[in-house]
């Protein structure tokens, strides 16, 4: 087997790409090891997507080496390629993704991550993009938008930029527009809430437990909804979903829509966006479906 390691070089607050290159050289399998530096946005996807092509069908394992933008670029650049397994070496800002399977640090091991064993891995497909992780909009487009303009001013993101992201959300994103049909049955009658998560993991924005019933090999989406609401019970219901304690609470019985999907059509208005896995994408129209077992995850014991 081969071993591509994916390296962002502007993932995190520091360059991970020596120490990954020099764990490398200890390796007893350091021969079948490539490295490869990744040039900009996009580039992970078309470069693994032609790697996989090429050197089929000599297996390979691709490990992302990047936070959660990283990690999406190289899941759609190895999905549909049966030569592939992909894990991850989780160096971003937020590594959200990691986190439905027990944190980074499980993660950071080299060693472990060439020899794990591999599960399947539901993705969620949108036209011809896919997210392995959560897809957002509303209060949470606003966050994600924040935290992508820090990145491009200051090189990287930081919990600080969710911070400020949730404070200008406070302000400009408490009640949008949009329509939510899971499997054909309209869930949001009156065409407004404050966000919705379209989840096959549990975290997002770096430490928000957002969907903790998801799995991410079931076979379907979590959907949630939160309701227009006050400035006021947002500020009490942060902890509740920061900790994924927000669909059990009586409290928030009344704000809350959920439901569990095969497929999902949001309808907005023009200039709408959302967040794939931290992308900012705009579209008023688009359809959300479960790809179950699209991948095969390696995931160190």
């Amino acid at each position: 087997m081969k071993y591509l390691f994916v390296v962002n070089p502007k993932a995190g607050e520091t360059d991970s790409e020596g120490k990954i290159r020099y764990e490398i050289s200890l390796l007893p399998e350091k021969e079948d090891c490539e490295v490869y530096v990744t040039k900009g946005v996009g580039d992970s996807i078309s470069y693994v997507r032609a790697w996989c092509e090429k050197n089929a069908p000599e297996e390979v394992r691709v490990i992302a080496c990047g936070g959660d933008g990283t990690i999406n670029e190289v899941f759609n650049g190895a999905v549909g390629h049966p030569n592939a397994s992909v894990t991850c070496y989780p160096c971003g800002s937020g590594n959200d993704f990691v986190k439905s399977f027990g944190g980074a640090e499980k993660f950071l091991n080299i060693p472990s991550l060439i020899h794990a064993p591999v599960q399947k891995l539901d993705l969620m497909k949108v036209g011809d993009r896919y997210s392995d992780n959560v897809i957002n909009f509303g209060f949470d487009t606003t966050v994600a938008i924040t935290v992508n303009q820090d990145r491009d001013k200051y090189g990287h993101g930081s919990k600080n930029s969710y911070t400020k992201g949730i404070l200008k959300a406070l302000i400009t994103s408490m009640k949008n527009e949009f329509t939510v049909i899971v499997d054909d049955v309209l869930l949001n009658v009156d065409g407004k809430a404050m966000l919705c998560t379209l989840a096959n993991g549990q975290y997002v924005g770096g430490s928000f437990r957002c969907a903790p019933k998801a799995s991410t090999d079931d076979g379907l989406i979590e959907v949630c909804i939160v309701k227009p609401i006050s400035q006021f019970k947002v500020v009490n219901m942060i902890n509740a979903y920061t900790k994924g304690e927000h669909l059990d609470k009586p409290s928030f019985k009344n704000i809350i829509l959920y439901k569990q999907a095969k497929k999902v059509e949001v309808i907005a208005p023009e200039g709408f966006a959302y967040s794939l896995d931290g992308e900012i994408i705009y579209q008023n129209h688009f359809t959300v479906e479960i790809v179950p077992g699209a991948l095969d995850l390696a995931v160190p014991e």
